[in-house]
C-alpha cells in the first residue's frame, strides 16, 4: 500500500512523507509494536487502582504509557540486533526485518539509542525515584536478550521484565517499591510466562540445533504445556485474589471468571500434537485476556463512582 503511494506521487514532498510513514511501519514490525496490547492495560489498570488511594495527574498517565512504550521499544530492538543471527537460520523468524536487510543493525542501535533516551526523559518527569532506576530497569530488559542462552527459565525471565510495567506505575504514583500491586505483577509475570512457554514450542528442533534454552526444548512439548497450565492457574489465583484485596465488586468477579474461560480455550486449541493453531492462542486470545481484565476493572471503578 505505502509502496504504491509512493510510486503514483510525482510530488518530491509526498514521496518523502509515505517513506517516513512505511519506515515508521517496518520499525513497528521490528519491534512488534502491536503487542503492546500485552501489558499497555495491565498498566492502565494498575492507574486506575493507584488513584483510589493516591492523587494522580493526567500528565504522570501519559509519562507512564510513554515510558512503558519507550522502555519495550527499545528492549525488542535490543532483541532483535541480539538475535539477528539466529533469527536469520531459524526458519519461522528470518523474514524479521534485520536478517532482511530491512533494517540494519546500526540504524536498529540509534533506534534503540532514542527509545532509551525517551525512556529515561520520562522516567526524569515522574520523579527522581524513577529517574534513579530508570538504569537499572534498562539492563534488567535488556538482559532477556541473552537469557535463552543461559537457562531454560527464559520464560519467568520475560514474564518478570513485563510485570516491571505494573509497579513501576506504582512507583510512579506512590513513590514506594510496596504495596498490593505486586499481585498484579506476579499475575502478569505468570500469564506472560504462561503463553511465552506455549509459543516457544514451535520452536523445539530449532532451539536444541542452536544450542537454545527453553522450556520446550528442555522438556518436551507436552511437559512444556503442562507446566504452562500450572503458570496460567498461578495467573487465574492472582487475578482472582485481587477482588478481595482491592475490594472489587460483582463486575470483577464476572471479568475472573471470564479471563479463566480465555485461558482454558487457549490450552484446548494448542496440543502437542498440532501446534498449527498456536498464532490464534498467541496473538488472540492473550490480548483479549488484558484488553477484558481493563474492561473489567474500568467497570468496577464506574460502578464504584456510581453508588
Amino acid at each position: 500500500m505505502v509502496e504504491q503511494m509512493i510510486n503514483r506521487s510525482d510530488d518530491p514532498a509526498a514521496r518523502k512523507h509515505t517513506r517516513w510513514i512505511e519506515g515508521m511501519v517496518t520499525y513497528g514490525r521490528m519491534i512488534k509494536f502491536s503487542h503492546s496490547v500485552f501489558a499497555l492495560p495491565f498498566v492502565l489498570v494498575a492507574v486506575i487502582l493507584i488513584q483510589r488511594q493516591y492523587p494522580i495527574q493526567i500528565m504522570d498517565i501519559g509519562w507512564i504509557i510513554l515510558a512503558m512504550v519507550s522502555a519495550r521499544s527499545a528492549a525488542m530492538g535490543v532483541n532483535r540486533v541480539v538475535d539477528a543471527r539466529i533469527d536469520g537460520e531459524n526458519p519461522r523468524t528470518r523474514m524479521r526485518e534485520i536478517p532482511t536487510g530491512r533494517i540494519s543493525s546500526t540504524a536498529a542501535i540509534v533506534f534503540i539509542a532514542i527509545s532509551s533516551g525517551v525512556f529515561l526523559l520520562a522516567s526524569a518527569m515522574l520523579g527522581r525515584l524513577c529517574f534513579y532506576t530508570a538504569v537499572p530497569i534498562l539492563a534488567i530488559l535488556f538482559s532477556y536478550s541473552y537469557a535463552k542462552r543461559i537457562t531454560w527459565l527464559t520464560h519467568l525471565y520475560l514474564g518478570f521484565t513485563i510485570s516491571l510495567a505494573p509497579l513501576g506505575a506504582w512507583v510512579a504514583l506512590t513513590k514506594t517499591f510496596f504495596g498490593p500491586i505486586w499481585l498484579l505483577s506476579v499475575a502478569l509475570l505468570t500469564y506472560i510466562a504462561g503463553f511465552d512457554i506455549l509459543y516457544a514450542c514451535q520452536d523445539i528442533d530449532f532451539d536444541r540445533k542452536a544450542g537454545l534454552f527453553s522450556i520446550p526444548a528442555r522438556f518436551g512439548a507436552r511437559r512444556a504445556m503442562k507446566i504452562a497450565t500450572a503458570l496460567h492457574v498461578i495467573a487465574f489465583i492472582a487475578f482472582a485474589a485481587m477482588f478481595p484485596v482491592f475490594q472489587m465488586n460483582g463486575a470483577f468477579l464476572v471479568t475472573v471468571i471470564i479471563i479463566g474461560i480465555l485461558l482454558i480455550i487457549e490450552h484446548l486449541i494448542v496440543s502437542p500434537d498440532d501446534l498449527s493453531r498456536i498464532n490464534v492462542a498467541f496473538f488472540q486470545m492473550n490480548s483479549l485476556v488484558s484488553v477484558v481484565l481493563f474492561l473489567g476493572v474500568m467497570t468496577d471503578e464506574i460502578l464504584r463512582r456510581l453508588v
